[in-house]
């Protein structure tokens, strides 16, 4: 797995590539936690490039949702795979967050 990260204006950018399991989802949760911990409430995770993505992965990005929405912001999601998006729906994810067809428009909805 490979996490990019790009603080926009008003926006951080996380766009990951590869697969999220349980050998690394926490690298993905402290990647969250480090823009949250330092006051950048408004994310947005690209997931196109995410082949497959594990329970464990699914747990860090609702427990950086929640904080997110604690401190007034929100996390987006970006263009999930079909596989992904389906295991959002497997786990009635996709009516908790909201899930964007592009990058622009889930980075633009802020």
């Amino acid at each position: 797995m490979e996490i990019t990260v790009s603080e926009l204006k008003r926006v951080t950018l996380f766009v990951i590539q590869g697969r999220v399991d349980s050998t690394n989802a926490s690298e993905l949760g402290e990647a969250l936690k480090s823009q949250l911990s330092s006051g950048r409430y408004r994310l947005v995770i690209d997931l196109s490039g995410v082949e497959y993505m594990s329970s464990a992965g699914l747990r860090e990005m609702v427990t950086a949702l929640k904080t997110a929405r604690k401190n007034g912001g929100d996390v987006r999601l970006a263009n999930p795979s079909d596989r992904v998006r389906e295991v959002l729906e497997l786990a009635g994810l996709d009516s908790i967050f909201e899930i964007y067809p592009s990058q622009v428009e889930a980075v633009g909805s802020f």
